[in-house]
């Protein structure tokens, strides 16, 4: 992922790059990029293609609204999944929130979805 994030602004352009930006892989290898919000997403699939082709690996590509890096600053070190690792304490408080639900493997979802949630907007 380092070597896409090097590239990602010379091979997009400024503009994509400040309302665009490559959050992980799915394990088919397709590249989720955040965009700033659906109608971003909506453009940009229509230049994948183009995009794809000026990428490292050539990924297929899926734009989703998602957080982008705030402007002039470095992103979040994230985890392979394309999240920011969560504190123990984050963890607990997710823990807390799931903790009603009785299906286990429901449980375990929404617990690990209220992380991702609570650690991507920390700060």
């Amino acid at each position: 992922m380092g070597a896409l994030l090097e590239v990602w602004e010379g091979a997009v352009g400024a503009e994509i790059a400040r309302n665009a930006w490559p959050a992980r892989y799915q394990r088919d290898g397709t590249l989720i990029v955040h965009v700033k919000d659906a109608v971003w997403g909506f453009e940009l699939q229509h230049q994948a293609e183009r995009i794809r082709d000026r990428l490292p690996a050539k990924p297929p590509l899926k734009f989703v609204p998602g957080p982008l890096p705030e402007p002039g600053s470095d992103p979040t070190p994230a985890t392979p999944q394309g999240s920011p690792p969560a504190t123990l304490e984050q963890r607990s408080r997710a823990a807390g929130w799931a903790s009603e639900i009785d299906d286990p493997e429901l449980r375990e979802l929404v617990a690990k979805a209220a992380e991702i949630s609570l650690a991507r907007h920390s700060g």
